[in-house]
């Protein structure tokens, strides 16, 4: 089996309090990689030694996503170009440090008093310009669609639409996340939507639906089956576990140890 797995230190040990302190667990526990979703409120140079102590790759962030978090980033935000091109600096500042290669960028939701059409030309022209950016710094640029049920008023709801932006923009530096779980909350039918997604993707996170747990417990998505398709692709790089531990996080590792993908973690 190729498929290689990092751990979502955002979501995963949390039994730990400080974010650093789990890249050491996530070591202990047998993971070469880990991401993370916002590292912003840590201290860059505590990040890099944690990173570094522990041995550790680090394969991903979101893109820092300005003052408000409820907003969930900027980049579709018709009045905010310039926040957002400050909030890219930051996530390059981040990713750099940390060599990570990927970035995803938030979209954000809608502003009021803007129409759809003013809405969608900010997030084109913000991609674009992180595509320039990404390009300079030898980053990948991320665009994910998120469900309702993770966020009602999120902009980008569709990978039909990402897979429009990643043509119209036409750049290696942008890429889609594929997340399984959001794929299937939105379009279902996942035999066929990952193998036709596949040559867009620069990126995969796992999780069971509906609840966003571990992929090893009962819900609508059988892994078993998703992650041959994935290996079939030839899919190659790191495998997000983007997941809510339905119970103590080292007991929801027991998957990867049933399914052979990672025989020596340690689950107890």
């Amino acid at each position: 089996m190729g498929l290689k797995f990092a751990a979502n230190i955002s979501l995963m040990f949390k039994e730990l309090a400080n974010m650093t302190d789990r890249y050491g667990e996530a070591a202990w526990r047998g993971f070469a990689a880990v991401e993370c979703q916002f590292p912003y409120d840590v201290p860059i140079e505590d990040m890099v030694r944690a990173k570094h102590d522990a041995g550790l790759e680090h394969v991903l962030i979101n893109s820092f996503q300005g003052e408000n978090y409820g907003d969930l980033g900027l980049a579709c935000q018709p009045s905010k170009h310039a926040e957002f091109r400050k909030s890219l600096e930051i996530s390059i500042r981040y990713a750099k440090a940390l060599n990570c290669k990927k970035v995803h960028i938030m979209a954000g939701c809608p502003q009021a008093g803007y129409t759809s059409a003013e809405t969608e030309a900010a997030y084109i022209k913000n991609l674009c310009y992180a595509a320039s950016q990404f390009e300079k710094e030898g980053l990948m640029g991320l665009i994910e669609p998120l469900c309702k049920q993770t966020r009602e008023d999120y902009f980008l709801q569709s990978y039909d639409k990402a897979v429009e932006y990643v043509r119209r923009i036409n750049s290696r530096n942008i890429r889609i996340m594929l997340d399984v779980f959001h794929l299937q909350m939105l379009h279902g039918n996942l035999s066929a939507n990952i193998s036709s997604l596949a040559r867009y993707v620069g990126h995969v996170q796992i999780s069971q639906a509906p609840k966003r747990s571990e992929p090893g417990s009962p819900g609508e998505i059988d892994y078993l089956y998703v992650l041959d398709i994935l290996d079939e692709l030839g899919y190659r790089d790191y495998i997000g576990l983007e997941y809510v531990p339905s119970g103590r996080t080292e007991d929801s590792l027991k998957f990867l140890k049933d399914w052979g993908y990672m025989p020596d973690v340690k689950i107890d």
